[in-house]
């Protein structure tokens, strides 16, 4: 693929002016480990875009998501909160879910909206669709949705085609489910889905939203949810046969491609010098599926942890002339990207409890992250345990650990789902800046008397946080209706493998 360098103009002032609100591209990967990328050490991944991003622009190295499974950290995306504060919790939805994302809760659409930005959203929203499509995106401030509303491999594939001309689907995903259906704001234009064709198709909406928003002069908000890397993995016939890793890595190389093309068409539009990209991802790994699962890199364990593996992400944003290229070790969370996407655009912030920080100082001026700690919150959530870790600075203390299905097949028993849940008194402690992989406890012989006033303070961090916290009420124990369940013909029968359709975009 084309990689395109832009050559900066001037330099980076000591306090930019934003005469007019950014248009904003968030990225947001699915699975994609913190070792899968180039810039983050993989030996053959085939990734040059992001490279390209990262190299010139601000390439994070401590950046954190809520959740190590999906519907709870999209949720945290989009609201600035913790899963806790809008009920997306134990983990994830499912086609049937009674429940989704609350429609009191704001989201980043929603604030952008209301500043006179276009909004729109490709890809995997995972936040519920429920009855008549209550909460579909269209319903939470994306005026444009071509997507799918929940994870692609929630419906049969064993018979789909994942890479042309005729190579099926490795797996046969969750079975008794409707076939995949592909919604046109609140409408099902395609079930099931071509996967061959998927992410051409996203493509093109996803650039006409942004020629539509200039030629309207309309700030423009684009959140692009890809499906990559989640299994089972899948890419057109550009991408299909070209990565040495294999069918991961050309599924991956597709999705660096689109990258590419959502770049190229923000340039063709003169759009660029006032564009944000954002790009990071929802968990890590799904290390059980082995060479299809991804890579955490040197992190350990993978998604449904709350080892770094499950929860730390690779995450790069770039704005040309605005963000300086460099690296950075400061904290930051997917919390953190609705106040600062609010501050950049000069929106208000809701007037709702926020877990966030504006981080626009850090991006344009090389400031600290006002950020200090991060909360590890496991994907079965019970209020009376609370968060399993807690990071507070280069410490990081486990008071739970357990293992998980998602992480097996490692050679590290504490991955596995074998490893019940422990209870750790004191806890466990690991320096990351020394020890990012978790291999030394610091606590293993007893307490230095140097690091007594490290845990006395983490324990306290914790302690303030578990007593603040409100939990809502779970949407996902809210439980299923099979009639909720998408099918573009509802009247067919038998339900569900009736529901097809191919009505066109």
């Amino acid at each position: 693929m084309e990689v395109w360098i832009f050559i900066l103009s001037g330099v980076l002032l000591l306090q930019p002016a934003l005469t007019t609100p950014p248009n904003i591209i968030l990225i947001f990967a699915d699975d994609l480990g913190y070792g899968d990328l180039g810039c983050y050490g993989h030996p053959t991944s085939l990734t040059p875009t992001l490279d390209w991003m990262a190299s010139n622009g601000l390439r994070f190295k401590d950046f954190y998501t809520t959740a190590a499974v999906c519907s709870p950290s999209r949720a945290s995306l989009l609201t600035g909160r913790y899963q806790t504060r809008s009920g997306v919790y134990p983990g994830v939805f499912y086609p049937g879910s009674r429940g989704g994302l609350p429609l009191g809760e704001v989201t980043i659409a929603e604030i952008l909206q209301s500043q006179g930005y276009e909004t729109a959203m490709v890809g995997k929203w995972h936040l519920g669709s429920g009855l008549n499509g209550t909460f579909l995106p269209t319903r939470q401030g994306f005026q444009n949705f071509l997507g799918v509303p929940y994870s692609h491999d929630q419906g049969p594939c064993r018979t789909l085609t994942c890479f042309p001309p005729d190579i099926k689907c490795y797996g046969t995903c969750d079975v008794g489910e409707a076939p995949l259906p592909i919604f046109l704001n609140e409408e099902i234009v395609q079930q099931p889905v071509d996967f061959t064709t998927l992410i051409p198709m996203y493509l093109e909406f996803s650039k006409s939203i942004i020629h539509k928003a200039v030629d309207n002069q309309k700030p423009f908000f684009l959140y692009y949810a890809a499906h990559h890397t989640h299994y089972p993995q899948f890419a057109s016939a550009k991408y299909t046969g070209t990565s040495v890793r294999g069918r991961y890595g050309d599924a991956l190389a597709e999705f660096d491609g689109s990258i590419g093309e959502l770049l190229e068409a923000v340039r063709d539009n003169g759009a660029l010098e006032n564009t944000l990209f954002f790009f990071t991802s929802d968990n890590g790994p799904e290390t059980m599926r082995k060479e299809r699962g991804g890579s955490a890199g040197h992190l350990k364990c993978g998604k449904s942890t709350t080892y770094e593996g499950g929860l730390r992400e690779p995450a790069i944003a770039y704005w040309q002339g605005k963000i300086k290229a460099g690296v950075t070790s400061e904290l930051a969370s997917i919390l953190d990207i609705l106040p600062t996407i609010a501050a950049l655009s000069g929106a208000p912030l809701p007037n709702v409890t926020l877990d966030g920080y504006d981080l626009s100082d850090l991006l344009l001026l090389g400031h600290k992250s006002p950020r200090s700690t991060i909360h590890y919150y496991p994907p079965s959530i019970d209020a009376n345990i609370g968060i399993f870790a807690l990071r507070v600075g280069k410490y990081k203390a486990h008071f739970y650990t357990q293992g998980a299905f998602h992480s097996e097949t490692t050679p590290d028993p504490d991955c596995r789902i074998t490893a019940l849940l422990a209870v750790h008194e004191p806890p466990l402690l690991f320096d990351l800046d020394m020890d990012p992989a978790e291999n030394y406890n610091l606590l293993n012989r007893g307490i230095p008397e140097d690091l007594a006033p490290v845990l006395n303070e983490i324990l306290q961090v914790r302690e303030d946080f578990q007593s603040s916290m409100e939990y809502a009420e779970s949407q996902t124990n809210l439980g299923n209706d099979p009639s909720l369940k998408p099918c573009c013909n509802p009247e067919c029968t038998p339900k569900p493998s009736c529901c097809q359709c191919k009505n066109g975009v």
